[in-house]
């Protein structure tokens, strides 16, 4: 009988809980962009999805205990940068100044 081992990405999909996918879209997130326009055309190029979509499920994919438990410092970062855009949001809109 052949045992051959698991592919790495079948076995961390397996202990993660995680999608392919979403194993993909973290280790995107961990890569570091200093022009917005370059990071959302590798959106488009690897996701093929457009910028609203890959962050509407990446708000997802961070709300999830799985995602923390595979990558916390990460999820945590984003957690943090979600909130802080939400409070400038709200105090724009109550015309709050921070």
């Amino acid at each position: 009988m052949d045992h051959r081992p698991e592919e790495p990405v079948l076995t961390e999909i397996q202990e993660s809980g995680l999608n392919e996918r979403e194993l993909a879209i973290l280790a995107f997130e961990r890569q570091w962009w200093q022009h917005a326009g370059a990071k959302e055309q590798a959106i488009r190029d690897q996701f093929s999805l457009s910028a609203t979509r890959y962050y509407q499920l990446l708000n997802a994919l961070i709300d999830r205990h799985e995602a923390l438990v595979h990558d916390p410092m990460l999820v945590k970062r984003l957690r943090r940068v979600r909130a802080a855009r939400q409070r400038q949001r709200s105090a724009r809109r109550l015309g709050v100044r921070l």
